[in-house]
């Protein structure tokens, strides 16, 4: 794991807090280039780990990482699978079996559905929970192709659909899969880390990295800001923190200190609109660190 990712819900125009906000930030990253600026100006200044949501946007920005290969020679990503929006409305419309099945359908050709029919026995016919699974999992996970993948996170609205429905098999296949198809981590998103620690410890899965809402003021954090300090003081995981600013809530020298405090996180995602938030954010963080943690190794 890296100490620092860059995360990337300002390119999509997304800010909890603000409706207008999130509109200029629309607006700003309307166009690829401006979006690779912000990328250029965090690899510049050392930040080498980027997380990406597969939405439209995503899959210009991999392409241009595959084109411009050489100019990111060791950078790292963090992809967020799937991206919920372009399923809500097609489950809505059709139920969640056919909504899948449309998916995988309109984003593969005609070679690629029939490799993974093949590959899943048939099974949007015959509705195996894991083999579909595995199947959303290659659709998402075509835009990465060629790329350093570091750790595959699963996105809340999922995450946390299916902690409410106790599934562990589901959670144990996504672990391997990810593991043995990918060669990387697995990673989960959640609204409620404390529950989803305690439910992934007992599926047994060990050491689980969860990314989470982590802020001094309890900004998206469920159930409390006492029972996240007591889960990441106690328990055996890999914690990563968001929404460490809470939206620009919190002074940026407090967020950061509350972050420090917990000892056990030794990764933080942030997300930042120009190359002077990104050198500010990263110098603060840095400034927490030991001497030996300085160039950001990994953890």
């Amino acid at each position: 794991m890296d100490r620092i990712i860059l995360g990337d819900n300002q390119f999509f125009g997304i800010n909890h807090m603000s409706e207008e906000k999130a509109q200029a930030l629309s607006e700003k990253f309307y166009d690829l280039k401006a979006i690779i600026n912000v990328i250029d100006a965090a690899y510049d200044c050392g930040i080498r780990a980027f997380m990406l949501n597969t939405n439209e946007r995503a899959k210009d920005i991999c392409s241009y990482l595959r084109k411009n290969s050489a100019r990111y020679a060791d950078l790292r990503l963090y992809p967020s699978i799937p991206y919920p929006h372009k399923y809500a409305d097609l489950v809505n419309e059709k139920g969640i079996f056919n909504a899948v099945k449309d998916i995988i359908i309109s984003e593969n050709s005609a070679k690629d559905i029939f490799g993974l029919l093949v590959k899943g026995s048939f099974t949007l016919f015959d509705r195996d929970s894991i083999k579909v699974m595995q199947l959303l999992i290659d659709t998402e996970m075509k835009i990465f192709h060629g790329l350093n993948i570091k750790v595959v996170f699963l996105q809340n609205v999922i995450t946390d659909l299916l902690l409410g429905l106790g599934v562990k098999e589901i959670f144990i296949g996504y672990v391997n899969y990810i593991r043995e198809k990918y060669s990387a981590e697995p990673g989960f998103i959640t609204m409620n880390l404390p529950k989803l620690c305690n439910f992934l410890l007992d599926c047994g899965i060990e050491n689980p990295i969860i990314c989470s809402s982590i802020n001094k003021i309890g900004y998206f954090m469920n159930p409390d800001i006492s029972s996240y300090e007591k889960t990441i003081r106690e328990k055996q995981f890999r914690p990563v923190a968001m929404s460490i600013f809470a939206s620009g809530a919190i002074k940026p020298s407090e967020a950061v200190e509350y972050i420090h405090n917990l000892s056990n996180i030794k990764t933080i995602v942030f997300g930042a609109s120009s190359g002077q938030h990104i050198k500010e954010t990263k110098k603060l963080i840095e400034s927490y660190l030991p001497v030996e943690d300085k160039k950001f190794q990994h953890v």
